[in-house]
């Protein structure tokens, strides 16, 4: 007979985590997969979980917040900054502590990240009935909040018998780690099966070491992606998230410089070829630089390295829409994108395999050439516009002149800056104008497009690399929906360089508002139905300051310029207020986006924005090139 220990579920879920171990091919010994457990404790949680928590404190670190989705973020961001090879839990109680979760898991689900949610969850005794937060639906005795997650998870699991922990722990594991499946895993936790004991297997408990796959293509389909390269005469690379998360950047930087093909990148995907290299084109798509989008418009084969395609980077499929795609991702539903030729593979492993197929093989001269004078005068542009260090007369400055000061804060030596951002106009602007040399030196959230994600992220992505200066670049909008792991920041020694740019509201709504036809409303606070003591004058510095941060305001770019050289000169972290001008953006590059314009209205504005709309609509389905 095996041996056996008699655990709660609980310390059952606990103990097996603990034991999990993960080893990069570049790390020199395995780390524990789990770097810690993000806890929000009430009575669905703290007496099962807390326990078993608290018993393996010293094995699985247990981090206490101050909000569920910022916490649920953190440890996203935590995956994320990790290149998905280590991750975090999270853990709520049974009521609105759970619901809080459901839009950090769309956030993981939509970018393909692994975060371990561990909700608590009704009694399933039924004994208490209803327990203090329970959700009661009058036709289905078996419904809890948490049933708000399946539809946000990867996989799902209600564990009702503390002996299932040993089929769904696996099988969450595998969801958390398998690159095709990888996303949020829900494992809900009624509350009275937690504190329930069994004989648990103690085999099950070893310590084991993850394998993180690596998809190998089949021959065929590297034989039709031969040709579809050999048969180009005009290719170009779009680089997505996928290209950093399998650590591809030395593939793709050979396969780039062996065969003369250039390469754009997506938001996902920035960093994972350096800024300088000279094939580098900047950004692809609504926020893409213009040599990117020029190259693409004139493109005869798009290559998708690890990109699920959103609008954002096809230009809502009007970019490049009648150019065949070669796709090449670890996800089956990602390649189906384009209707072209799918290779289903790791990005390093294909790029290595096409690029020995591909021998003697260069795209025309010609080509690679006009590329790398796209990508010269990309930089020369991107150069003009974060060199301004004066705002236009009567101006407030703007975004990318603060992008300017704050690249211009970083030292030679601290190019390893990473730059956290998320939703609004900054990401659009940092997409363009932010410069890295290192793969995950910019770190942002646009898949789900997420305000508030930001301090929450950067906390995350602190814990990933405590050795680096983690700068984040967040608007005021964003800072005023989440900004209470600002104080955990303070509390964990985990130090952020925090920029809010304050332009009033939500600059960015604002202009796409007034661009589709609409009169300003209801986004700037001077837009907004006001009592009788008007818009609010938000002291951002004083509020930072009552978290336990260092804050200062500052007035114009100088002042800017000055305050990040005391700020990384800081212990702690610290944040600096810039005033910003919501109107002004860099009107360079860019490409058309899809948002819907009334069809029917009375003011002319908005029906010459439809009458717009509806032609750049005709010019999508006659493959005419977007401007």
């Amino acid at each position: 007979m095996s041996d056996t220990v008699r655990l709660t579920c609980a310390q059952a879920l606990v103990r097996y985590l603990a034991a999990l171990r993960a080893r990069d091919a570049d790390a020199e010994s395995a780390q524990p997969l789990f770097g810690g457990v993000f806890a929000i404790f009430g009575h669905g949680n703290v007496a099962g979980l807390g326990e078993a928590l608290y018993d393996a404190r010293h094995e699985l670190p247990t981090y206490r917040a101050h909000n569920e989705q910022a916490m649920a973020h953190t440890a996203i961001a935590y995956a994320k900054a990790s290149m998905r090879r280590r991750m975090m839990a999270v853990t709520t109680s049974i009521g609105p502590g759970a619901t809080n979760l459901v839009t950090a898991a769309a956030l993981a689900h939509v970018n393909r990240l692994p975060v371990l949610l561990l909700p608590g969850d009704v009694f399933v005794s039924r004994a208490p009935d209803p327990v203090l937060q329970q959700l009661e639906d009058f036709a289905d005795g078996t419904v809890s909040v948490n049933d708000c997650l399946r539809p946000v998870s990867r996989y799902f699991d209600r564990i009702v018998r503390p002996e299932q922990l040993l089929t769904a722990l696996p099988r969450a594991i595998r969801a958390l780690t398998d690159p095709a499946l990888c996303g949020p895993v829900t494992l809900a936790l009624p509350q009275d099966v937690q504190t329930e004991a069994y004989d648990y297997p103690a085999s099950f408990f070893a310590p084991r070491e993850i394998v993180f796959r690596a998809p190998i293509p089949t021959d065929d389909e590297l034989m039709l992606a031969l040709d579809a390269i050999e048969a180009s005469q005009r290719p170009v690379i779009v680089a997505g998230g996928g290209a950093l998360y399998a650590k591809a950047t030395p593939e793709l930087l050979a396969f780039a410089d062996r065969h003369g093909v250039p390469v754009c990148e997506t938001q996902a995907g920035k960093g994972a070829m350096p800024w300088n290299h000279p094939l580098q084109l900047g950004p692809a798509g609504v926020c893409g630089s213009t040599a990117a989008n020029a190259i693409l418009r004139d493109a005869d084969l798009v290559i998708a390295v690890g990109t699920r395609l959103q609008d954002f980077t096809t230009g809502s499929n009007a970019l490049f829409r009648h150019v065949p795609i070669l796709s090449i991702n670890v996800n089956t539903f990602d390649t189906l994108k384009g209707d072209g030729v799918e290779v289903i593979g790791d990005a390093a492993q294909v790029l290595d395999d096409l690029s020995f197929g591909l021998e003697g093989w260069a795209a025309p001269d010609a080509w690679t050439e006009r590329a790398r004078e796209a990508a010269r005068a990309w930089v020369d542009t991107v150069s003009r516009i974060t060199g301004q260090r004066h705002a236009p007369l009567g101006r407030r400055p703007y975004d990318g002149e603060v992008i300017g000061a704050v690249q211009r804060s970083s030292t030679t030596s601290a190019m390893r800056d990473i730059v956290v951002c998320a939703a609004g106009t900054l990401p659009a602007e940092l997409e363009k104008l932010w410069r890295t040399e290192t793969a995950g030196g910019y770190h942002m959230e646009y898949g789900y497009s997420c305000m508030g994600y930001e301090i929450a992220g950067g906390l995350g992505v602190k814990m990933a690399h405590p050795d680096r200066e983690v700068i984040v670049m967040v608007g005021d909008g964003s800072y005023l929906m989440m900004n209470s792991e600002l104080a955990t920041s303070v509390m964990l020694d985990a130090k952020l360089i925090v920029v809010l740019l304050d332009n009033r509201g939500y600059g960015c709504i604002n202009r796409l508002q007034q661009a589709t036809g609409g009169a300003p409303f209801n986004n700037l606070f001077d837009d907004c139905v006001q009592g009788r003591h008007g818009a609010p004058r938000v002291d951002f510095a004083a509020h930072a300051r009552a978290l336990g941060a260092i804050a200062e305001h500052v007035a114009d770019i100088a002042g800017l310029e000055a305050a990040l050289e005391r700020a990384r000169a800081a212990d702690r972290t610290y944040l600096v207020c810039i005033d910003t001008d919501p109107a002004r953006t860099t009107d360079d590059g860019g490409a058309w986006w899809e948002v819907a314009v009334p069809e029917v209205s009375p003011r002319t504005a908005v029906r010459e924005a439809r009458a717009a709309y509806e032609t750049a609509m005709a010019d999508r389905k006659t493959g005419k090139p977007s401007p």
